[in-house]
């Protein structure tokens, strides 16, 4: 697991590889990824957008942002916690993924973005 704190706010991840949904002899591999967004600040944030940066291990980059997460914009109170996961799919057993949320402060309604650390896909092949 990988977690960091920017702007009063801590994001953890933790990552799975999906054998079920992966096909190697076609170079298609499948992660989930469990996403816990922790508010340290004593007012509350509203999450409105999502920025990533997805890295394959072959030279591949590419960007995904839109709204929300998972379809939702989740309010996180202070000292509360909003967790959901996601996927990510690779054309290679190996990946790193990173970027930022945009929060808005409820209290004073002032944008903040906050980093998601950069964490490793890899696939259990890869660790032999």
């Amino acid at each position: 697991m990988v977690s960091k704190i920017s702007e009063g706010v801590e994001v953890s991840i933790e990552t799975f590889y999906q054998k079920d949904y992966s096909n190697p002899l076609q170079n298609e591999y499948m992660f989930a990824y469990r996403i816990t967004i922790e508010n340290h600040n004593s007012f509350p944030v509203k999450l409105l957008k999502r920025y990533w940066e997805v890295f394959d291990s072959n030279s591949e980059y590419r960007v995904v942002e839109g709204e929300g997460v998972v379809g939702v914009q989740p309010l996180i109170m202070p000292g509360k916690n909003y967790q959901y996961v996601s996927g990510c799919h690779l054309k290679s057993e190996l990946g790193k993924m990173q970027g930022y949320y945009t929060m808005e402060n409820i209290d004073n309604k002032e944008l903040i973005n906050v980093n998601i650390p950069a964490f490793k896909m890899v696939a259990p092949v890869k660790l032999n």
